[in-house]
């Protein structure tokens, strides 16, 4: 009889186990229409994965080109604000070969169509040098691809505040798949540099 309950209270933990990660996506995709900003990612834990449950990193045109690449790391002394970290994005461009490199981030089918912008906070590295320009990519499940170039970088925080309609390319925003910066070696204005950025969200304008 006690091994039975035993067994019983192991069947039971288990399917509260799977069923609280379900119930907490549920609730914040739930929220995300109600809300007047959806924080995706402030890096603060130090951690993946991103505010919202999606993993991100740092991607390379050609890992196999060592002078061309994009690297990622948690920085506390870079931070906007007074706790937790920014994230710190480290390319270069410089090659002799076509060069594109940046960061990726899953936004879990997100539905954004709710909200009318995405909004980053944005600086360059003043001693190393940096980019003034860059693109950012949202991506659907419907394989759409929007594009939009940040400009007028410097090394000070910014908030760059961008209209979803201002994104070529994509007219979903209800299963977004995935953000993306996006270095090229066309339009840099520094082929080597570092960028932070912190606190990528989804905001609505006030009434």
């Amino acid at each position: 009889m006690v091994k039975k309950l035993v067994y019983v209270a192991m069947i039971i933990a288990m399917v509260c186990a799977f069923a609280l990660p379900a119930a907490n996506a549920a609730e914040k995709a739930a929220s995300a229409g109600t809300a007047t900003e959806l924080l995706v990612a402030d890096f603060d834990s130090g951690e993946k994965p991103n505010n919202i449950g999606g993993d991100f990193g740092a991607w390379n045109k050609d890992p196999t080109d060592f002078s061309q690449g994009c690297s990622e790391a948690f920085d506390s002394v870079n931070r906007y604000g007074t706790k937790g970290f920014a994230m710190k994005l480290e390319y270069s461009v410089e090659s002799k070969n076509p060069a594109y490199n940046g960061f990726w981030m899953f936004l879990q089918n997100l539905d954004a169509s709710k909200y009318d912008n995405v909004a980053l906070r944005v600086k360059g590295d003043a001693k190393t040098g940096y980019t003034t320009v860059f693109k950012i990519e949202l991506k659907n499940a419907a394989k759409q691809v929007g594009r939009y170039y940040v400009t007028n970088i410097t090394d000070q925080w910014q908030d760059i505040v961008i209209p979803l309609k201002d994104f070529k390319g994509i007219t979903d925003y209800s299963n977004l798949t995935e953000f993306v910066i996006v270095f090229e070696d066309r339009i840099a204005s520094n082929k080597k540099g570092i960028i932070y950025v912190d606190d990528i969200r989804f905001t609505k304008n006030k009434a």
